[in-house]
């Protein structure tokens, strides 16, 4: 009776109405969003997280079960970011921190630190309006009705509404070489042609498809990465067979069709990217696969997202629903699928433990990229790659500079390329500036993001992954705790006292930390 008197208390808690003052209000309940919250609440402040979906862990609990250390330095991990993973790895018995993980163990973990911060929660609201005193946020407005104020709020989503509605500056899309003199920007062709026709039986180009002529090496554009669904894939018995979609048109899956008949030794594997990492046995994480001819990636599909209201964010959301359920039961179901591959993609479905009340099938689509902020300093490639310190350095970034391709371009009447690859290797780490976080204080004064950092594309490319945004809020929430306590507004923050305060938490902010300097492995 105590443990279920407990657990409705802190579902009270959590789910009771919004509506009044808070310290702190953090919207969107990302990774970053989370520790945002937690590392202000941790400072003493009364906060609001305020979640898009009905679950809280963005990427990190709808597919990605991993902190992408493969791909970076992991030690530059530090804080509470790295008590989010430490813990998990004592949920699997693990001697040490250890980096890859299930959703539903994200999810229970994220929880359980909101719950022991006592951080309020509401789910499946978005922000209407903003009011504003100058450059002041005062109050903002959620669909369900309800008014909120706070002193300082931290807009962690992967989309930064709060920043635009604001009057934040922003962008999207990739700048020139020009712009910032670096060589990674603008379009891309990196890959070799790809041998399929772009264009359908009559001569018309396929949708998702871009013309050559129409593009410059290095150009700018408003387009971004691809996204896609990481769904989770099992071989045991209890697995989901593939559904058939609502809006299933088997006329978008023709590239497939080509594939098939021009290749019918074509595997599974070759069209979409499967890994296993330490799951339990016969549980697999998906990916897009780079260089596959079709794959979980539904280019074009997302050109409109960036700017685009709730309303057609929800149809694009269910386009790329529909584009991958409709490839994956082609593949399980369509006559044309050659028998071997037919049978293989039947030993697989969704995993039974994932999604529960999702049919199975991931929360969040996969934002690789949204809006930017355009904040007093923007962080380009040459802060990655050379000028890595920063004198108001907040956290650490280490992760390659790795961008999705961005849009699928003929080449010919046969052959297409996948545009917009970057794949740059990074050996050392670097430092983000506050002021990547810190919008222009004649813009708003008391909003601080993570999110959607001002970073040039390249630069994102690097500081896009979850566990590097969980880093950025992790300062982001203990910078708001100070300002809200201080009477500040963000920009007037003593940059060394919060810098004090970082590392007494436990984070790691300068590359010459001893970790990779023959120092003590925090993670053992």
């Amino acid at each position: 009776m105590k443990l279920l008197l407990t657990i409705l208390l802190s579902f009270t808690f959590l789910f009771s109405s919004a509506q009044g003052s808070y310290d702190v209000v953090v919207y969107g309940g990302t990774p970053g969003g989370v520790i945002a919250a937690v590392a202000a609440a941790r400072e003493g402040s009364k906060v609001l997280l305020i979640e898009q979906t009905r679950h809280v862990g963005g990427m990190n609990t709808s597919g990605i079960g991993t902190a992408e250390s493969e791909h970076m330095i992991e030690e530059t991990i530090s804080g509470l970011p790295l008590e989010f993973y430490s813990r998990m790895s004592q949920f699997y018995g693990k001697p040490k921190t250890e980096f890859y993980f299930e959703s539903h163990v994200a999810e229970k973990t994220f929880n359980d630190l909101l719950t022991e911060a006592k951080v309020k929660v509401i789910y499946e609201n978005f922000v209407q309006t903003v009011k504003k005193d100058g450059a002041k946020i005062r109050t903002i407005s959620l669909t369900n009705g309800e008014e909120v104020s706070a002193n300082v709020f931290i807009d962690a989503t992967y989309e930064g509404d709060l920043m635009a509605k604001a009057g934040v500056s922003y962008t999207y899309g990739r700048e020139s070489k020009a712009q910032y003199g670096e060589s990674y920007a603008g379009v891309r062709f990196m890959d070799e042609p790809i041998d399929a026709s772009p264009y359908d039986d009559s001569g018309k180009l396929l949708p998702g498809f871009v013309e050559k002529s129409t593009l410059t090496e290095g150009q700018a554009d408003n387009r971004v990465m691809n996204y896609n669904f990481r769904v989770m894939m099992s071989s045991n018995a209890d697995r989901v067979a593939f559904p058939k979609p609502e809006h299933y048109d088997v006329n978008r899956y023709v590239l497939l069709s080509r594939l098939l008949k021009n290749k019918p030794e074509t595997q599974f594997r070759d069209i979409i990217d499967m890994y296993s990492w330490t799951y339990p046995k016969g549980k697999f994480e998906t990916n897009n696969k780079q260089k596959s001819v079709i794959s979980l990636g539904h280019f074009g599909g997302n050109v409109e997202y960036p700017d685009a209201d709730y309303q057609k964010r929800q149809v694009i959301y269910d386009d790329h629903k529909n584009w991958t359920l409709g490839l994956l039961y082609f593949l399980a179901n369509d006559p044309s699928v050659p028998q071997k591959l037919h049978d293989e993609v039947n030993q697989y479905g969704f995993t039974a433990d994932e999604f529960k009340d999702n049919g199975n099938f991931p929360y969040y689509l996969y934002i690789r990229e949204g809006r930017r902020m355009k904040g007093a300093l923007i962080q380009t490639q040459r802060d990655i790659l050379e000028d890595r310190k920063k004198p108001d350095a907040i956290c650490l970034g280490s992760h390659w500079i790795d961008s999705h391709h961005v849009q699928r371009v003929a080449v010919s009447k046969t052959q297409f390329v996948n545009e917009g690859r970057i794949w740059h290797a990074t050996t050392e780490p670097y430092e983000f500036s506050y002021r990547t976080i810190t919008p222009k204080a004649t813009e708003c004064s008391n909003l601080l993001v993570p999110g959607c950092l001002s970073v040039s594309h390249v630069a994102f490319c690097s500081a896009r992954v979850e566990c590097t945004w969980m880093q950025l809020g992790n300062s982001a929430g203990i910078a708001a705790a100070m300002a809200s306590k201080q009477k500040k507004d963000v920009q007037q923050l003593n940059v060394s006292e919060l810098q004090g305060r970082l590392k007494e938490k436990g984070v790691i902010i300068s590359i010459d930390h001893q970790i990779w300097n023959g120092g003590k492995d925090v993670h053992k």
